[in-house]
Parts: C-alpha cells; sequence; structure tokens
C-alpha cells in the first residue's frame, strides 16, 4: 500500500497555491471574530467555523490523495507538518492564557483553565466542553480557550482520515461512495443528535466530520472528475459567496444548530472553491490583497482573539464595553501578524524541520501537563489573585450543576403528546415533575427564567406535584415552540395552577404584540379552570457574580448590589404589558425582583450568601430564596387542588 511503501523522509506534495482560499479564510475568520466581538451586529458569524472544515477538508485531501495515488504518502511526513503548522501559535496563545490566568483568575476561573489547557493539549477540547455549558450561554464568556473546540475537531478528522484514505484507495471509483457515505451518515447523526442533545451534535465530531469531509469529496472531484465542476464558475462563485454570506446574516444563536442551517455556509464554501481561482470573484474579491492578508494570518488571528474578549469579561465582570471590544480585536490582528511572521513561519519553514516538531511535541506535553497540574491543585489557591471568599457560595452553581442538582431530586416527565408532537429545547423538552405518585397539580412554563424558579417552588410546595416545561422562546399559545405545551396543559383537568416566567427584558420587542398574545393565553388558561400567575424578571445585573463573590484584590474590586433604577429601567419595556394582563380575573403578576431590591439598591446577595449564577440566572440559593419568598406572600400558592 502506498502508505506502507513511502519512506519516512519523503517530501509530501502540496496543490498549487490559491489566493482565494486564502480571501475564504479571511471571510471565514472576520465572521467569526464579529460574531465573537460583537454578536448583536454579526449575528450568524460563528458558521465562518464550518467555512474552515470545509477549506481544511478539501486541502487536506488534496494533498493526501495526490500522494496516496503516486504511492508517495508517508503519515510521518503528514503530521511532522501538521505538528509544525499547529503548535508554535497554539503553544504561544496557551502559555499567555495560563501567564495571564496565573495574576487575573480566581482559583476556580483557573482551575478550569487548567482543565481546558490540558484537553487542548491533547485536542480533546470539545469533548471537555461537551460536558460543560453551551456555546451561545452567558458562561461560556468566561472560558478562554473556548473557540479551541473546532481545532479539536479538525486534528481528531486529521488522524481519521489518512488512515482510512491509504487503507481504501485502491478502488477510486468506491472510494468516491465510501466518501459520500461517511459524509451522509455524519450529517444524518448530526441531525438526530440535535433533535436530542444540541450540545452534542454541536461538539460531536462524528456529528461535525461531514463538513470536512465535503471538502474532501470536492478534492476527490477535482482530481478525478475535474469536469465536473466549474461548468459556470462565475455563477458558482456568485452563488457560493451569497450562500456564505446569508449564513452569516440569518442565522442566529437561537436556530436549531448546525443542523439543517449548517448546509447554508458549508455549500456556499463548497461553491467557492470549486468554482476555481478563475472565476470573477475568486480572482477580483477573494484574492484580492487586503483578504489574502487576512487570510494568511486567519489561523493565529483565531486562536488570539477569543482569549482577549474573554478575558477582558472576566476583569471588567460585565460585558465589556463596545470600545473595549474593539480594542481586544485590534490587538489580536496586530498578535496575529507578530505570531504569523516571527512564530509560525520561521518554525513551520526552515532547516531541521523535524527536530523542531519533536521540540513542538515535548513543549506540548510540558504545557499539557502543567495544566492538569492547576486543574487538579484546584486551580493553584496560592497565587496572590486569589483572594478569601466575600460571601457563602454554597448553590453557586453553574446552569449544567443545577439542572444536575434538579435532575437528581425530581424525576423526569415526558408526557407522550409532547414528546411525540413537540420536539423542543436543546432537542426535547425539559420537563420534571416532583412526584411520580400524584397527578400534575402546579405546572411552571417559560424559558430558563422559568427553570431556575422550579428547584425552589418544588421544594417549597412539597405537598403537591410540581411539573415544569421549560424551552426557548416567549410562553404564548400563539408561539409555536410552546402551542404544544399549552394544548396539553389545557386538556389537563388535574393541573389547577399556572405559572409562567420568561426573561420578558430580553424577548419582547412588539409590546403589543405580546399583551395579545399573553391575555389570549391567560384568558384560554383561566375558562379552563386554572389560577394562573405571572413572574416578573429578578434584576438583570450588569456585572457577573465573580464581582460578588469575592473580595477586593488585584483585579478585582467587590460589587454585590446597583443602583435600583438600573433593573427598573430595564423591566420598564414590558411592565404595563405584563401588568395589564395581570387584572384580568384569576392571574396574579409575582413581582420577584423586590425580593432582591431595597429602597435604592439591588443585590445579587443575602445574608452572605450568594444568590444568582449569572447576571440575570439564580443559583439554587436563589431560587430557594425566592420560593420562599413567594410563598409567604401568596399562601394560596401552597393550596392542594
Amino acid at each position: 500500500m502506498a502508505l506502507a511503501t513511502a519512506p519516512a523522509t519523503v517530501h509530501l506534495s502540496h496543490p498549487a497555491y490559491r489566493a482565494d482560499i486564502d480571501g475564504l479564510r479571511a471571510l471565514a475568520v472576520l465572521s467569526v471574530v464579529g460574531f465573537h466581538a460583537f454578536p448583536d451586529r454579526v449575528a450568524g458569524g460563528f458558521v465562518g467555523v464550518d467555512v474552515f472544515f470545509v477549506i481544511s477538508g478539501y486541502l487536506i485531501s488534496t494533498i493526501i490523495f495526490a500522494n496516496v495515488e503516486s504511492r508517495s504518502f508517508s503519515l510521518i511526513e503528514f503530521y511532522d507538518r501538521r505538528v509544525r503548522r499547529i503548535f508554535p501559535a497554539l503553544l504561544l496563545v496557551l502559555v499567555v492564557c495560563l501567564g495571564v490566568g496565573w495574576f487575573a483568575l480566581l482559583a476556580d476561573e483557573y482551575m478550569q483553565l487548567g482543565k481546558h489547557v490540558a484537553g487542548a493539549s491533547l485536542f480533546l477540547s470539545n469533548f471537555i466542553l461537551w460536558g460543560e455549558s453551551g456555546y451561545f450561554d452567558e458562561a461560556a464568556e468566561t472560558k478562554p480557550l473556548l473557540h479551541l473546540w473546532s481545532l479539536a475537531i479538525e486534528e481528531q478528522f486529521y488522524l481519521f482520515w489518512p488512515l482510512l484514505t491509504a487503507l481504501a484507495w485502491r478502488n477510486t471509483k468506491r472510494f468516491l461512495w465510501l466518501s459520500v457515505t461517511i459524509a451522509a451518515v455524519s450529517f444524518a447523526l448530526g441531525i438526530y443528535l440535535l433533535s436530542r442533545q444540541q450540545s452534542a451534535a454541536f461538539y460531536s465530531p462524528v456529528a461535525r466530520f461531514w463538513e470536512l469531509m465535503a471538502g474532501s469529496v470536492l478534492a476527490y472531484l477535482a482530481l478525478h472528475r475535474p469536469h465536473w465542476l466549474a461548468r459556470r464558475q462565475h455563477l458558482q462563485s456568485a452563488l457560493g459567496v451569497l450562500a456564505v454570506t446569508a449564513g452569516v446574516i440569518l442565522i442566529d444563536r437561537l436556530d436549531p444548530f448546525p443542523g439543517w442551517w449548517a448546509l447554508l455556509p458549508t455549500a456556499g464554501a463548497v461553491l467557492v472553491i470549486a468554482a476555481g481561482p478563475g472565476a470573477w470573484l475568486n480572482a477580483n474579491f477573494l484574492a484580492s490583497k487586503i483578504l489574502v492578508w487576512f487570510g494568511l494570518i486567519s489561523y493565529p488571528l483565531y486562536l488570539w482573539h477569543w482569549p482577549l474578549l474573554s478575558f477582558a469579561r472576566i476583569v471588567t465582570g460585565r460585558e465589556a464595553s463596545w470600545s473595549l471590544r474593539a480594542a481586544a480585536v485590534a490587538a489580536a490582528v496586530l498578535l496575529a501578524w507578530i505570531t504569523y511572521r516571527y512564530v509560525e513561519r520561521p518554525v513551520r519553514f526552515g532547516a531541521r524541520r523535524r527536530s523542531k516538531a519533536l521540540l513542538l511535541l515535548a513543549l506540548m506535553v510540558v504545557l499539557g501537563l502543567s495544566g492538569y497540574q492547576a486543574f487538579r491543585r484546584q486551580g493553584l489557591p496560592f497565587r496572590s489573585s486569589s483572594a478569601a471568599l466575600k460571601v457563602q457560595n454554597q448553590g453557586d452553581l453553574g446552569q449544567d450543576e443545577y439542572f444536575r442538582y434538579a435532575t437528581s431530586r425530581f424525576p423526569p416527565c415526558a408526557p407522550e403528546a409532547i414528546r411525540r408532537e413537540a420536539p423542543l429545547w436543546n432537542g426535547h423538552i425539559r420537563c420534571l415533575q416532583s412526584k411520580l405518585d400524584q397527578p400534575a397539580a402546579v405546572a411552571v412554563v417559560g424559558d430558563s427564567h422559568a427553570e431556575h424558579l422550579y428547584i425552589g417552588l418544588a421544594e417549597r410546595l412539597a405537598g403537591q406535584n410540581v411539573v415544569y416545561y421549560a424551552r426557548n422562546g416567549i410562553p404564548l399559545l400563539s408561539n409555536g415552540e410552546f402551542r404544544r405545551i399549552f394544548r396539553h396543559l389545557l386538556a389537563d383537568a388535574s393541573v389547577r395552577k399556572v405559572i409562567i416566567a420568561a426573561f420578558w427584558a430580553e424577548r419582547i420587542t412588539d409590546r403589543e404584540g405580546f399583551r395579545s398574545g399573553l391575555a389570549e393565553t391567560v384568558e384560554r388558561l383561566v375558562a379552563a379552570g386554572k389560577k394562573v400567575y405571572l413572574v416578573d424578571d429578578p434584576p438583570n445585573f450588569s456585572f457577573s457574580p465573580r464581582k460578588c463573590k469575592y473580595a477586593d484584590n488585584w483585579f478585582h474590586r467587590n460589587q454585590c448590589a446597583e443602583d435600583s433604577a438600573i433593573s427598573a429601567a430595564r423591566r420598564a419595556g414590558y411592565r404595563q404589558p405584563l401588568e395589564s394582563v395581570g387584572a384580568l380575573r384569576d392571574v396574579t403578576v409575582l413581582d420577584s425582583a423586590r425580593y432582591f431590591c431595597r429602597e435604592s439598591s439591588c443585590a445579587m446577595d443575602r445574608n452572605g450568601r450568594l444568590l444568582f449564577r449569572d447576571r440575570h440566572h439564580l443559583n439554587i440559593n436563589g431560587s430557594q430564596y425566592l420560593a420562599q419568598s413567594l410563598v409567604v406572600d401568596h399562601p394560596e400558592l401552597q393550596e392542594s387542588p
């Protein structure tokens, strides 16, 4: 086989350089950077990663196919080049993150960073992040190495694909069908996982390989069926650029992704590459000097931009200002150019290449062990940046820990009618009940602001079966996301109380449409004999709970409270329609903010205990505190039907 006969010292042949592919790289990386820095303006910029996958699959497969076919392919040479390409910039960024984190991060944060550095050194970041919170939630913003999940998937592909190619290449026609089959199975698996667990669909390499395989199939066609490609190259190129641009504009973090939506940027990238360097847009736009320059620094720019934005968020304890984010992006571009010019190129090219690769491998092992030690030793709390706890942090848990606590205390429920007809948030409806041996009596319905109420209510209303149905969106009968849930509740005579909660301040843009939709929902529930409670938002703070959790130190100034007028202003946009509907018969508005606010200020803590897990979500302490407060003021909540 080609794999076995190639000598270890062989130099792999490479395809001719295409400036337009570097231009496509530039579009991809600038989209991702734009999304991370300015998500409100570049809502779908994260699809740039999908474009990267296609480019990587195409270029790597072109190299592998050409050399396997000429019987000159060497795994040693292949991985030697991969190490010299990937490791220099990655090592530098990891070292800087550990160094900055030594001074800027608190013990629990440094512990997590150490785990992520260790995972990155083994290219397992996607698996580690898979077990943590999602890519689009607030916790993600405080993970400086979150973005390395995509690099891990690429490297995992590079382990699997060369071996399979070398083993299966003998029959090239059959190899094409094998490649298409692998891509189709991977895509189908991604669709299946998306309907059940979005984080699995997002981070699983098997569910994302189809995007790299799309580039691989294109590379095969370019080698063996070039007449199939670029028949209308100018139109292909235009459609491809349009598809990638449409993906950036039309897709946002609320869409089920990757799934079917991922076809848009993936197909767009395939069309652009297939069109060839002679297509007008490729030659005159993508191959322009400015885009090619950004394409050349795209890898170090991708590595640098997110840690800078994440550390800005961590140190300030709140969303960084527009000017600070812009400065972070500018710094990332400068660091990317310096890294490309003075680190990446000198190490990647020149003499003593094999020795360089071995040294890089050794350094990565040392760095991975250093990260593991920081994780194993609980973030090295002796560091001068670690300060004493300002408030007790029992129950100061993240989203995943909150769910683990909830699911350990309360059994799941998934009525067949809902499970069958309405696959919901992150794949299926989040549904728990507090008692298995009783029909549902109290239903909590809404988004994550309903979820963070559930533990406290389920524990406080211990004599009743409290059920919650949560998903992403505005909980209205007119909303397809919730329609089947409300229909199920309307038909269930055992449910006598319905508690509706959502992050109103974030979701409501049309006040009148919201008022009429909520009024319709409430009137239908009341007509069905149910008492309805509408829960107002808790305060939405402008800073992270970490500002409250620890005492002052070099990087942090303790802050647990802010002016209550700030919270009131954020709630003003929806209070009038909420109160209007709350005036209807058998409807009560539960003002949750009042339990966290005193006269002129609102606080994240009470009696030395932290109540929030992020700016507007309660932790377990907060859920229990709010439920107790609500039941004291509304004792009818405890009354059994």
